[in-house]
């Protein structure tokens, strides 16, 4: 957690769970977030920008 005492979250892909603090190792979990529904959402949220640079270099081949 941070040193000022913030509360930070972290999004395990493996549970699907939120978690409050570093409680997985670094593979197993997204983030920081700075609140539980970020944490919640970070897999979609990747889904969606890994769509949109998809998207982004197949206009980029395509000239």
């Amino acid at each position: 957690m941070a040193d000022d005492g913030a509360r930070e979250f972290w999004y395990n892909p493996g549970t699907g769970e939120v978690e409050e603090g570093m409680q997985s190792p670094w593979t197993d979990r997204m983030g920081p977030y700075p609140t539980r529904e970020a944490a919640h959402a970070a897999l979609e949220r990747a889904r969606a920008r890994t769509e949109d640079w998809d998207e982004e270099d197949r206009r980029w081949r395509e000239g």
